[in-house]
């Protein structure tokens, strides 16, 4: 097992299964193109053994898939197939929800009984304008049929100033009533907003502006969370539960236990760092020749990890998931 001298591991795994997304989201692609597969992404073979190589160098529990958007991948059904025999802890998987009723017959088959659906607005209107792509109907109907299909939903808001924080309670309430959790996430200083502060402080809501918004219609409490948890939690009596991913008014990364692999095949052990670390090249070679030189790279990238708080970086969330 790798350790930092801060008692952090790495259990936490989130693939990026594609670059490819159907949506172009104006928080992570600032010139409104739709992404693309990248053309030297790896295969679902090829990134399925990823993950079974780094469940044993680096003692993976939990794993969680995104993009990109994962459900617009070929290699999603081969992928969930592989990985559903490792005997992982918990797979999940992170979704605009666009493509949700289609593919949900594949994932209840998979075994995935938690999913995150990217959400910023109830407005059909400012859902175009934020996503720049898609059908707000559809993704709600998804998650009506993924809910009844027995799979958890939560819902992931990043609130921004300009654009969707007059959706705050109204996605709160919806959220309450059916019974899905709500995760509002703070705006992340990457990408185009780390080098572009003006444009970062113009759309970020912070932790207690979220609270006092919500306070001043509920009274809630602090719930508990496991310790490396991003999110900070918090119980509305009665009607259930949201959270926060105060990244950065409350930074988590003295527990951060997570690994990011991306569709390249490039180890990722901070969002903060411009470090990278490719695995592409071990995924052919036999387990006891991949198996030393992985775990050399995750001793490099469990020390990119930031001590106290995240500083932004240049990686662009779009290329490895959330």
């Amino acid at each position: 097992m790798i350790v930092d001298r801060q008692g952090r591991r790495f259990r936490n795994l989130r693939v990026s299964l594609t670059s490819a997304c159907n949506y172009a989201c104006t928080y992570c692609v600032p010139n409104g193109k739709r992404l693309v597969a990248a053309q030297d992404e790896l295969s679902a073979e090829a990134m399925a053994r990823g993950v079974a190589y780094l469940i044993e160098a680096a003692g993976i529990e939990r794993l969680r898939i995104t993009g990109g958007e994962p459900l617009v991948s070929p290699k999603l059904e081969t992928f969930m197939i592989a990985v559903g025999q490792m005997g992982l802890q918990d797979i999940s998987l992170t979704t605009n929800g666009q493509l949700l009723a289609k593919k949900l017959p594949l994932l209840v088959d998979a075994g995935i009984r938690r999913i995150n659906v990217s959400l910023d607005t109830l407005d059909a209107s400012a859902f175009r304008g934020i996503a720049r792509g898609g059908d707000l109907a559809t993704v709600l109907d998804g998650m009506v049929q993924a809910r009844a299909a027995g799979i958890k939903i939560k819902v992931n808001m990043v609130p921004l100033r300009g654009q969707n924080l007059d959706q705050v309670m109204p996605l709160l309430d919806y959220c309450l009533e059916r019974g899905y959790e709500l995760r509002f996430i703070e705006l992340m200083r990457m990408g185009h907003l780390a080098s572009d502060s003006n444009a970062f402080l113009q759309q970020f809501v912070s932790l207690q502006q979220l609270l006092s918004l919500i306070g001043e219609r509920y009274e809630y409490l602090q719930a508990d969370a496991p310790v490396d948890a991003t999110a900070v939690r918090y119980e509305i009596p009665g009607l259930g539960h949201f959270g926060v991913i105060a990244n950065e008014s409350v930074p988590f990364c003295r527990t951060c236990s997570r690994l990011r692999l991306s569709s390249t095949g490039w180890l990722h052990g901070c969002l903060s760092s411009s470090n990278r670390h490719y695995i592409g090249d071990l995924l052919d070679k036999p387990r006891h020749q991949a198996l030393p030189a992985l775990q050399r790279l995750l001793v490099k990238a469990l020390g990119d990890k930031q001590e106290v708080a995240f500083s932004g970086g240049a990686t662009i969330m779009k290329i490895i998931g959330g």
